[in-house]
């Protein structure tokens, strides 16, 4: 007797279009019904309807937030993910160099964001942005720099050989084996790193520093009792991180999409 295993269904890719949105409309279903047709929510909870209207009508500041805050995610972004990426190539290529940086690695991703705000604002000054982006940069470093050294060490010894003994250049080495090898997790980290880099933007503006971003409006909002105006800011902040998620999951598509053979 031999049992069968049937291969794993194959979903329509309309489905996963369908499926989130589908989500997302029964949460705010039922949000709407908790606070509007029942009654029972907190004072700081608003309705979605209430939300979505002072959203579009104080559009012009919380774009001006956006801007402040994307710009220090941006920055962030692409500071860490150059430093992780040399930082990556130096110790893929020297085994000393990579047992010196892992406990670096290890302690900067166990370090709060929460504790280095004020101390950047302090060294940095408290009118300055660089604080903000310096911990955006820290953020996106981590899981940029691991996912490019995993992928530089994937490369198999026997293609290396294969390459040396045909004379290739270290740098056709690179071009041709490294680098193909290593860019699809270079893609992933970038696509982690693209939230994480947003989310530490966002958390560095409410310990200091300058008087703007979403952050910081957040809870300047909360704590007078505007709760509507802040969960407005809220979804400014959320629209930020799934920008910054859906463009670096398009590149990651664009770039490791194999060519037609």
């Amino acid at each position: 007797m031999t049992l069968r295993q049937d291969a794993p269904a194959s979903y329509p890719q309309w489905v996963r279009v369908v499926a989130p949105i589908a989500v997302g409309v029964l949460g705010l279903a039922v949000w709407t019904l908790y606070v509007d047709v029942l009654g029972a929510a907190p004072r700081m909870l608003p309705s979605p309807l209430a939300i979505l209207e002072e959203f579009v009508k104080r559009w012009d500041i919380i774009w001006a937030a956006m801007t402040v805050t994307a710009t220090n995610a941006l920055v962030g972004l692409a500071a860490g993910a150059i430093i992780a990426i040399v930082l990556a190539g130096i110790a893929a290529s020297f085994r000393t160099v990579d047992g010196m940086l892992a406990p670096l690695v290890a302690a900067l991703a166990v370090i709060p964001i929460v504790a280095l705000t004020p101390i950047f604002n302090t060294m940095f000054g408290a009118s300055s942005q660089f604080g903000r982006q310096a911990v955006a940069a820290i953020a996106a470093f981590i899981p940029v720099f691991v996912n490019v050294l995993r992928g530089l060490l994937q490369t198999r010894p026997v293609h290396r050989d294969l390459l040396r003994a045909s004379a290739a250049t270290p740098g056709q080495t690179f071009r041709t084996l490294t680098l193909p090898t290593a860019l699809p997790y270079l893609m992933t980290g970038l696509r982690i790193a693209s939230s994480l880099a947003v989310i530490a933007a966002l958390v560095a503006e409410y310990f200091g520093g300058p008087a703007d971003g979403v952050g910081t409006a957040i809870a300047s909002y909360a704590k007078s009792g505007r709760a509507t105006l802040a969960w407005a800011f809220v979804g400014g902040g959320i629209l930020i991180g799934l920008v910054f998620f859906l463009v670096t999951s398009l590149l990651e598509r664009l770039v490791t999409r194999r060519p037609p053979v």
